[in-house]
């Protein structure tokens, strides 16, 4: 078996992930790179929840109804196209029986004191 051979040109030209980011959206904090961060959790999360809700075999109409809503809101949840509030993603979450926690980033949780 032969080695394989590395062509150190074409690597110093290979850029990583985060670098290609910075190019093409601008660094992490820039308003473009956070409208892209924003867009790809709207989408994620419209992911797991339309997921969740085929898994339980139920319709988008179905669902709509139980939180109370109309289809095409559920429709547009799950496809990322509308930012959904905290009440509504409650209110799907209990409807698909899942639960959400919340916890503290490890830079926050060590940057706040909690002592009263």
């Amino acid at each position: 078996m032969g080695q394989i051979r590395i062509d150190e040109e074409k690597l110093k030209k290979l850029h990583n992930m985060n670098e290609y980011m910075d190019e093409k959206y601008g660094k992490v904090g820039t308003p473009r790179r956070e409208a892209l961060h924003e867009e790809a959790m709207r989408w994620y999360y419209g992911e797991l929840l339309k997921d969740r809700r085929q898994a339980l075999k139920m319709t988008q109409q179905q669902l709509a109804e139980r939180v109370g809503q109309e289809r095409s809101y559920i429709a547009r949840i799950e496809e990322g196209e509308s930012d959904v509030r905290l009440s509504g993603l409650l209110s799907i979450a209990e409807a698909l029986g899942l639960t959400l926690s919340f916890s503290p980033t490890t830079e926050l949780a060590t940057a706040v004191s909690y002592d009263m």
